[in-house]
Parts: structure tokens; sequence; C-alpha cells
């Protein structure tokens, strides 16, 4: 599968290094490509680089993966156009960081999972793998087992994808529900944040128990 990924992060990165272990193809997308130069190379056959436009089109699955304040201007700036009919996992988390810990923007209605979907009315955005950190994305290992990886979004299809995407990268994925739902996985990120910040614990994931 050809996967683009809008970011050249960390985040963007950890995610792009799980699905080249996983034998896909991967585009990252830059507003700046040729600081990736370094990144392609050491990646090997299967990664290459481009633009926010070039990545979208790219893309079987597209993965976005910038500042989640910046979102939606990424989104225009590679052309909604360019995701139609595609499932897009989101990963983003709109923090603001001016100062101090970091703050979550936006609540029920305008979360960055629901403005992201709302900017690409003709795809399918799925919000996953943003409630951990990015040295956790693929293959996370834990005494406890698998970790869960909470998503959601309104087409089932392409939960299902997603779904089979958490799990190759070892994870065990929980759905909650449709995109409305995104602000409540962000707020769950900022307690990862906030735990990881004022305790030091960087290396810790979310485990819903039952019985």
């Amino acid at each position: 599968m050809k996967v683009g990924i809008l970011g050249s992060s960390d985040v963007a990165k950890s995610l792009a290094s799980g699905f080249l272990n996983e034998g896909h193809q991967v585009m990252l997308g830059s507003r700046a490509p040729e600081k990736l130069t370094s990144w392609v190379s050491e990646s090997g056959n299967s990664a290459s680089r481009g633009t926010f436009a070039e990545t979208a089109r790219f893309g079987e699955l597209v993965v976005l993966a910038v500042h989640g304040t910046k979102s939606v201007e990424a989104i225009q700036t590679a052309g909604a156009e360019n995701f139609k009919g595609k499932v897009v996992m989101d990963a983003t988390n709109p923090l603001e960081m001016s100062e101090g810990l970091p703050k979550l923007v936006g609540g029920l209605g305008s979360s960055a999972g629901e403005l992201n979907q709302k900017a690409l009315s003709g795809a399918f955005v799925i919000k996953a793998f943003n409630t951990v950190g990015n040295a956790h994305f693929y293959k996370p290992q834990f005494a406890g087992g698998p970790p869960d990886m909470f998503l959601c979004g309104d087409d089932g299809k392409a939960k299902e994808q997603v779904s089979a995407i958490c799990r190759a990268f070892g994870w065990n994925p929980i759905d909650v529900g449709g995109i409305a739902l995104s602000h409540y996985l962000e707020a769950t990120a900022m307690i990862w944040i906030i735990t990881a910040f004022t305790g030091g614990h960087w290396n810790q994931a979310f485990k819903l128990l039952r019985k």
C-alpha cells in the first residue's frame, strides 16, 4: 500500500518507520521537502518525500501528522481533492505550546478531528495514534501486554482498515464511536502528556481493563 504522511516531525517519522517495517511504500510530505533528504536516504527504497499536495495524491492511505492547530491549513495546502475517497488517519492533537505545560485547543464541535473531517468532506477521517508518545507507536512493549489504541470516525470500513493497522503495529484497537468524539480522544491525550511532563513517565500507554 502507498501511504502518504503529511508532516516531518518525530511523530510523522515514527509512523513512517512503522509502515515501512510492514512493507508499505511511504512518502513524507513537508512544506520544505528538501529537508527530508537525509531521512529518505536512511530509510530505503520504499521511502520518498514530497510536498503536501504530492503526498496526498501519492497515498492510498493518508496520515495527518502535522501540528494539530495547523492541520486544516495543511489540508488546504495539500488540496482537499487529493484526499477524495481515501481513508485519512488523524494522529493530531491541537495543542497550545507557547508557555508552560501544553494546553488543549478546541472542544466538542471544534476538535481537530471534527475540523479535519469538515475540511475533508469527501474522505473518511479516523482519529488514532494520538494518545501515546511516538516512541511507542510501533510494537510497544509493556509488561501488561499490548496496550489499547482508541479510535473514532464515522465510516465503519475505514475504522476496520485503521484497526487492522493498529493490530499490525502491535496495538489492541478500541472503537469509541463517531468523529464527534474526537475531543474526548484529544483530551485523553492530555492525560498522557501531563503525566509525562510532570512525572517523567514517558514510557506509558493506556489499557482499558474489563471483567
